[in-house]
């Protein structure tokens, strides 16, 4: 996209430019004025980077650049209800009112030169280097319960904790305009927005440089396959919405039309360059319908490489998908070889073939199943086909348990095998995340339901896995606030409509209706928001104190990060409930059983429980409920 049309201030103001190609008038909104708007000739959208086939659809306004701070919005035809740019930043008064126009934004690291030095001694000033996504740790928060303020700037504050957990990548929910006071923020409507009441995108600018002065990276999580029920104005401008399909969240995004695939490709670009994130993760990619080739996701991929390549740091894409198929992280066919496509992410090497998307890495929810089924014991729904411990060995080891077998739930076999060459690091996992805690009925966490013996087991498994582990926030002190579904839709229809839904869906499932808390009530916000007054309680404060030695642990230990699925293999003992997952010359051991688990160890790094004990000679004897890494010889 060319900087011209961007809703962001240059030198000699902004000029507004708007594609509505379903109109055939389009006037400005202005501070009350309202202004006529003409449509762009070929010729000047070829002078602005439009690709051909979509010139007709754009209108721009011919008078003077607007200041800093002015509001307008668009009028289609004869409609006299103005509506916000599809591309505004900014919307202080909701999804509902009018854009305002605001300055340029700098990349993040340059707003750190108002201060000399960096709490990492790093100088102010100095471009933010980036990090890789290898060998990381990733932290997921939810701006609006993280505090009790639930702004980007109360999150600042909060951000020393991180740091010294060892976090090395925070991961912000969806941030982009919403209508309501509240949200999980997959309602969301203004992709191009900050929502106001995390502060805006002048907030969020601070959040970003706060961030990398620390040392911390930051990953957005952004939705591309559908828009939320209220304030969705894009369908009055264009066909940004496939006419009669839909997925499970809403109408799908077309992606047959060029200025939808731009609007994409645009919103991430807005992200990664002008507010200089290190990295976006990619909701449901599953439900983005595309037939075009290149796939979008691969369009994302090439335009991350650019990036990195342009602003000489690593940038990160991970896709949330369900396909279990390692096509998203598998080479694309412009990315010269390896892994990941490039993405500024030099872990491990080579791909079979240049045929996939080339993004860095994807969640996986398999290994999330194999430990909470082992942990918990829940064989319900989806969780059925893991109540074999041996799930979890096979989720461990090669990434994926469904890569080609029956799935129970799907009825139908599911998945691809991951070529034994890809790097570990290509797959996100973890033990808890908003979507596996905040989809449960009640919204329960592990907390509500572990000993604390067991949650220090689940931290290992976490932590200690050959992938890239992510926390949930406050998983790290083991939280006892739950983190339910909650929404204010401000209609009342549609708020009526979302209660009775998520009651009747859990009522299926056999859940007692009324033990489902109902999203509207704003109790239900209230209770989501995090505790922090209990990290230095008992229980609490010694878990924490685990979390943070095991994230140091994975950090000095060069085999986390560099591994292959070729360096992976595991034993487990079904009747036993015993299971040891070795990477090369490490070993995690866990005994989820009755009895005691021997196994040998040359050396002892890690155990949870006192109880766990390394004799003279060379045997490691694991109680029930706990686990142990531990170093063999080579």
């Amino acid at each position: 996209m060319s900087e011209a049309i961007e809703p962001a201030i240059g030198v000699a103001g902004f000029r507004p430019r708007v594609w509505a190609p379903r109109a055939d008038r389009v006037r400005l909104h202005l501070d009350g004025a309202v202004e006529p708007m003409r449509r762009l000739d070929a010729a000047e959208a070829a002078a602005l980077g439009i690709r051909s086939g979509s010139a007709a659809g754009w209108w721009v306004w011919d008078g003077a650049g607007l200041p800093e701070g002015s509001r307008y919005g668009f009028l289609l035809d004869d409609d006299e209800t103005p509506l916000p740019d599809p591309r505004g930043r900014s919307l202080p008064d909701g999804v509902h009112a009018l854009s305002e126009v605001v300055a340029a934004h700098p990349t993040a690291f340059e707003l750190a030169r108002e201060h000399e030095h960096t709490p990492t001694g790093r100088h102010r000033g100095e471009r933010w280097p980036g990090r890789p996504l290898a060998g990381a740790v990733i932290y997921e928060l939810h701006i609006g319960t993280y505090t009790p303020e639930g702004t980007l700037d109360s999150a600042i504050a909060r951000l020393d904790h991180l740091v010294e957990l060892g976090i090395d990548f925070v991961e912000l929910l969806p941030v982009n305009g919403f209508n309501g006071v509240h949200n999980w923020g997959y309602d969301g409507v203004a992709w191009f927005a900050v929502d106001d009441s995390y502060g805006g995108p002048e907030a969020y600018r601070r959040f970003v440089a706060a961030a990398h002065e620390r040392g911390l990276g930051v990953i957005q999580d952004v939705v591309y396959n559908h828009l939320g029920p209220s304030g969705n104005y894009l369908p009055r401008f264009g066909p940004y919405l496939r006419d009669g399909a839909r997925n499970t969240w809403g109408d799908s995004v077309d992606l047959d039309e060029v200025e939808v695939r731009d609007y994409i490709l645009d919103n991430a670009r807005l992200w990664l360059d002008d507010y200089g994130v290190d990295g976006l993760r990619l909701d449901a990619v599953h439900a983005l319908v595309d037939q075009q080739t290149p796939h979008i996701l691969a369009e994302l991929g090439a335009q991350a490489d650019a990036l990195s390549d342009a602003l000489g740091r690593p940038v990160t894409l991970i896709a949330e998908s369900d396909l279990n198929d390692p096509v998203m992280f598998e080479a694309r066919a412009d990315a010269g070889g390896g892994s990941g496509g490039g993405s500024g992410d030099d872990a491990g090497s080579g791909a079979t073939s240049a045929t996939g998307y080339g993004l860095t890495a994807q969640w996986s929810d398999d290994y999330h199943h194999a430990v909470h089924v082992a942990l918990t014991g829940e064989t319900t729904g989806y969780y059925a086909d893991f109540a074999p411990l041996g799930a979890l060995a096979k989720a461990a080891t090669r990434g994926f348990f469904h890569d080609g077998t029956f799935s129970s739930f799907r009825e139908r076999e599911h998945g691809r095998p991951i070529p034994a060459q890809l790097p570990t690091a290509s797959l996100v996992t973890f033990a808890q995340d908003h979507d596996q805690i905040g989809n449960r009925a009640e919204g329960d966490r592990l907390t509500a339901t572990l000993s604390p013996r067991r949650l220090a087991v689940a931290a290992v498994l976490n932590l200690l896995s050959p992938f890239t582990p992510m926390l949930f926030m406050g998983e790290e002190w083991g939280a006892s606030t739950p983190w339910q579904f909650f929404t204010a839709h401000p209609e009342p229809e549609l708020g009526r409509a979302t209660a009775e839904g998520r009651i009747a869906e859990f009522a299926k499932m056999g859940w007692d209706p009324d033990a489902v808390p109902d999203p509207q009530d704003p109790q239900t916000f209230e209770r989501s928001n995090l505790d922090w007054t209990e990290l230095d309680r008992p229980g609490h404060r010694e878990l924490l104190a685990a979390h943070r030695e095991l994230i140091r642990l994975r950090h000095e230990l060069p085999e986390f990060g560099t591994t292959t699925f070729a360096d992976l293999s595991a034993t487990v003992d079904e009747e036993a409930r015993t299971l040891a997952i070795r990477i090369r010359s490490l070993v995690v051991a866990v005994n989820l059983g009755l009895g005691e688990f021997t196994l040998p160890a040359d050396e002892l790094l890690f155990r949870t429980s006192d109880d766990v004990v390394a004799t003279a000679e060379g045997v490691l004897a694991l109680p029930p409920d706990s686990a142990a890494l531990i170093r063999l010889a080579e």
